[in-house]
């Protein structure tokens, strides 16, 4: 295999491989699973269009979480290589085994365990495939600066780890949706010093019983939101999503059964974060401020949101006009 990549299929990370190549290094992307980006971040999906025509007429090779990704329509783009994140392959056996053996090489990615070590691999094996190797080392310090400063600061402290839950609130306060355990937003709780409630009844994601998080008493819950809904009561987060909006229906999340015995909700500790700004290299000003309401006073000097706007604008082509984290009582 070749590298720099010249015919690359993308699977997911669509915004870091733009990140460590630079906008220009979707010239060589040929296929991509388009549901996983226009589907799980359609905002986000628009305003790239908008920025970049091109990307809307690149071949779409399906997508895993639909069953309808296709071995023939990548085999069909005579791609360099195929990148996936780990979901992604692990899903995928018998398709790997077939694009192998057919010649096609496959390169996998793993954002999705917010770990520091797996973020710097895959933003440094990013910066191969694009030959961007000093933008991509460059990323990838950044990333480890801002995460090991949280740890230091917090190591320093040596103050009890306040309970946390995390939630994707995407169907409302009427119903609990999914929380995490070791990876994504449950993984980035516990690297933020967060002792989080949902990591013994919870390996990876899924739901936790209602009862469990009223007996684990959380001193902060925050909710995940993304743009696009169709629940008007899920939270809205995100690209083009308006604060007062997003606060009104995160206000709404502290009237479910229970709720208002919290001490996160009797002292206010109730927030908003994108569910896009995970799993990616951005997301540590997200974990920045996980840690910021988790230990107000070891990160006031901080502003997590400032961060997140910054890193948009020198290293991707779209500006992150809307809202990414937000309090209830901001």
């Amino acid at each position: 295999m070749t590298l720099p990549a010249k015919r690359v299929v993308l699977g997911f990370n669509f915004e870091d491989y733009m990140a460590v190549g630079g906008e220009t290094a979707f010239d060589a992307v040929v296929g991509i699973s388009r549901g996983a980006w226009e589907r799980k971040v359609p905002e986000n999906w628009k305003r790239h269009v908008a920025q970049r025509p091109s990307i809307a007429q690149l071949a779409d090779v399906g997508e895993v979480e639909t069953q309808s990704f296709s071995v023939e329509k990548v085999l069909s783009l005579n791609p360099d290589l195929l990148l996936l994140t780990v979901w992604q392959y692990q899903a995928l056996p018998d398709e790997i085994a077939r694009l192998e053996k057919a010649g096609v090489p496959v390169l996998v990615i793993d954002y999705n365990a917010q770990t520091l070590e797996r973020h710097v691999a895959s933003t440094l094996l990013l910066g191969e495939i694009t030959g961007q190797q000093a933008r991509a080392r460059e990323l990838a310090d950044l990333y480890t600066a801002a995460i090991e400063d949280i740890h230091s600061r917090i190591a320093a402290a040596h103050k009890p780890k306040p309970r946390i839950y995390i939630e994707f609130g995407n169907k409302g306060p009427a119903e609990y949706s999914f929380t995490y355990g070791k990876n994504m937003w449950g993984a980035m709780a516990t690297a933020a010093g967060g002792d989080n409630i949902a990591a013994p009844y919870v390996e990876w994601w899924g739901p936790i019983n209602p009862e469990q998080v009223l007996v684990a008493r959380p001193e902060v819950i925050i909710i995940s939101g993304r743009e696009d809904n169709t629940n008007p009561s899920a939270l809205s987060m995100g690209p083009g999503v308006d604060p007062a909006v997003a606060r009104k229906q995160l206000q709404a999340f502290a009237s479910r059964p229970g709720w208002a015995e919290l001490p996160a909700i009797r002292e206010g500790r109730l927030y908003g974060v994108y569910q896009g700004a995970s799993r990616s290299l951005g997301d540590f000003a997200l974990m920045q401020f996980i840690a910021k309401q988790l230990y107000p006073d070891l990160f006031a000097d901080l502003d997590p949101v400032a961060n997140y706007m910054n890193y948009f604008r020198k290293y991707l082509p779209i500006a992150p006009e809307g809202t990414y984290a937000i309090g209830v009582n901001d």
